[in-house]
């Protein structure tokens, strides 16, 4: 301060600035991680359950994304290949601009989705199925955050 309250201002400016980066960049790694959780649980239940034996690795490939889509279509109603198509601008993947709010839903899916392969329930039965509980599920983490939201501005 004693060499120039501009120059002072100016750092805490700089520091404020810096501290936001952050928080963005911690923000995008619990998102990223958040839609890792159940990435094996799924995974696995597609390899056991859906994936014969005399596959290609291209073959296999296919199934993965497919499964990957039922639960875009559940959530998003579009699959990858139709986001990529709506916004040809943005880098990377449709998970990679969801809401908190989606990728928790996103991992509840995941994890529904595996115990609906495990049970051998068919793929136009399962979409049916996640869509309804995404449905609900955003319903509740909406309602919640905008409570939340509330709260916190009447307390300040």
């Amino acid at each position: 301060m004693w060499i120039s309250p501009k120059f002072k201002l100016l750092l805490i400016k700089e520091f404020e600035r810096l501290k936001a980066e952050e928080q963005k960049h911690i923000g995008w790694n619990a998102k990223r991680e958040l839609s890792k959780i159940n990435y094996r649980i799924h995974s696995d239940a597609i390899k056991n359950n859906l994936i014969p034996k005399e596959l290609t690795k291209n073959q296999i490939n296919f199934v993965y994304a497919e499964e990957a889509d039922v639960l875009n279509m559940a959530l998003f109603g579009m699959t990858a290949k139709e986001w990529r198509d709506r916004n040809h601008n943005l880098k990377g993947n449709i998970r990679d601009y969801a809401t908190m709010n989606e990728l928790i839903c996103l991992a509840n899916l995941e994890n529904l989705n595996s115990v609906f392969i495990n049970e051998g329930i068919k793929q136009s039965e399962r979409l049916e199925k996640l869509n309804k509980i995404a449905i609900s599920q955003m319903q509740i983490l909406n309602d919640t955050d905008i409570k939340y939201l509330y709260k916190n501005n009447l307390n300040e």
